[in-house]
């Protein structure tokens, strides 16, 4: 933001303390009746012909601005992915613990990526893989939605799952 002397146009388009239009002065009568004021002339649109200044209180302005900033942060949800690692020839009672675990990932409301390495010979069998993590999104369907359907990456397929949204959740 450009204020006060390092302004540059001559003529500006002043809007008031309150907020009212005052209209286009010169930029030394803008200035000076910010100093009446005991406030700064701030250039809000440079862009604009003339220019738009408003007079108003500099280190407040930019206090609130750093505190809706600072609350927008707080306000956005992080969403955390969880792995989850399997292998192509999982037994039952393994695959359910697995799933045990998927599930609490999604009610708590984390991304779930669910991988399946490939070792030695076994990647000739990538259709086992596939099975697997078919199997788990079935599984997890009341839970989630899947992102990215299982596919191949080097020695790797994985499967990404999210958790239902709320309007998701009333459909089912």
């Amino acid at each position: 933001m450009i204020l006060n002397e390092d302004i540059r146009a001559r003529e500006v388009r002043l809007i008031g303390v309150d907020g009212q239009q005052v209209g286009v002065v010169s930029k030394n009568e803008a200035l000076r009746k910010a100093a009446d004021a005991d406030l700064d002339l701030v250039l809000l649109s440079p862009n604009a012909k003339p220019p738009v200044a408003r007079i108003m209180d500099y280190g407040k302005f930019r206090f609130e601005q750093q505190k809706k900033a600072k609350e927008n942060r707080k306000n956005q949800k992080v969403m955390a992915v969880k792995e989850i690692r399997l292998s192509p020839t999982i037994e039952g009672n393994d695959f359910d613990t697995k799933l045990k675990h998927v599930r609490k990932f999604l009610t708590k409301g984390a991304k779930v990526r669910v991988s399946i390495r490939f070792r030695g010979r076994a990647i000739t069998h990538k259709e086992l893989g596939k099975q697997v993590l078919e199997k788990m999104a079935d599984e997890a369907s009341d839970l989630s939605n899947v992102v990215t359907k299982p596919k191949m990456e080097g020695r790797s397929m994985f499967l990404m799952l999210a958790p239902l949204s709320e309007k998701d959740k009333k459909k089912k």
